[in-house]
């Protein structure tokens, strides 16, 4: 493991280098979400972000490799018991991260250690990437469920009792986004996580994959996150942003370990520079929609 956490952090020190745009953009976004850091600091945090992503790619193609055990003996579950105590309700469960940590980790060894879930995902533009990554998140009994004509589905899995993983970070084309306050600037988020929990009365528990040394994970399941009773509009913007301070909470904390490098504020203002993460490619590009 720690050959393979070497070869990620050296990955993505390539990926640093050579991604300019990128590059510039996290900065920015740093510069804006910390003001009163240096820009040193803010650049450290930037080269610390894209090393943290190559540790992330490599770490998950080797889980891909592992056995049950071996992925269990790496990790450590930290408020295990409250997912179980959501999951006794019998509504199902939603669980919510960001594009932070290891959290495509805790995905797979959830499955194990828990049970299996349903993960709410985009496609991506590579159909090479696409498939390799959905084969990695199946592989220990998870389902994903893309975007185009989900909501059945998903409500499907609640009304099973089972669980549904949802990203609340990303930036919402669709009509149903809310706005909410994410580092004291608007940004465009999906409300889906809020009217699915007013719709079904499932309880809604955030979960973070953090790093320890040797190689290690620790799976943080954080206490559940109480729906409003009155579904309106005003309802589902109060619940996302309290859903999104809590994905704050440990950004702040930890912020070399989100993705920096994306606009998810739109008051950024845009760099021709900076195209997709991953180019399209294959003969079959995947089809992309925003909406639930």
């Amino acid at each position: 493991m720690s050959a393979v956490l070497s070869a990620g952090s050296l990955l993505g020190r390539a990926f640093h280098a050579i991604d300019r745009g990128h590059r510039r953009l996290a900065i920015q976004n740093l510069q804006i979400a910390f003001p009163l850091r240096s820009d040193t600091e803010c650049q450290v945090i930037a080269r610390q972000m894209f090393q943290h992503f190559g540790r992330l790619l490599m770490v998950l193609l080797k889980f891909s490799t592992f056995s049950r055990e071996q992925m269990l003996a790496r990790v450590e579950f930290d408020g295990e018991e409250r997912m179980r105590e959501a999951k006794a309700r019998g509504r199902g469960v939603l669980v919510f991260t960001g594009h932070f940590g290891f959290w495509e980790i805790q995905a797979l060894v959830h499955a194990l250690q828990i049970e299996p879930m349903a993960v709410l995902a985009r496609p991506l533009d590579n159909r090479l990437l696409h498939d390799l990554l959905e084969s990695v998140r199946r592989s220990t009994g998870n389902s994903v469920i893309y975007r185009r004509g989900a909501i059945r589905r998903v409500l499907r899995v609640l009304a099973s009792n089972n669980t549904v993983g949802i990203l609340i970070d990303q930036h919402m084309l669709s009509a149903d986004a809310v706005y909410v306050d994410f580092f004291d600037r608007p940004a465009a988020t999906t409300s889906a996580l809020a009217a699915l929990a007013l719709k079904t009365g499932a309880p809604v528990v955030p979960i973070f994959a953090l790093p320890l040394p040797e190689g290690r994970f620790r799976m943080v399941y954080e206490h559940p996150v109480e729906p409003p009773l009155v579904q309106d509009e005003a309802s589902i913007r109060e619940f996302t942003q309290r859903c999104t301070d809590v994905l704050e909470m440990y950004v702040r904390r930890y912020p070399e370990l989100w993705l920096w490098m994306h606009r998810r504020w739109r008051d950024v203002p845009a760099d021709t520079s900076v195209g997709p993460m991953f180019p399209a490619g294959g003969d079959d590009p995947v089809e992309q929609d925003d909406r639930l």
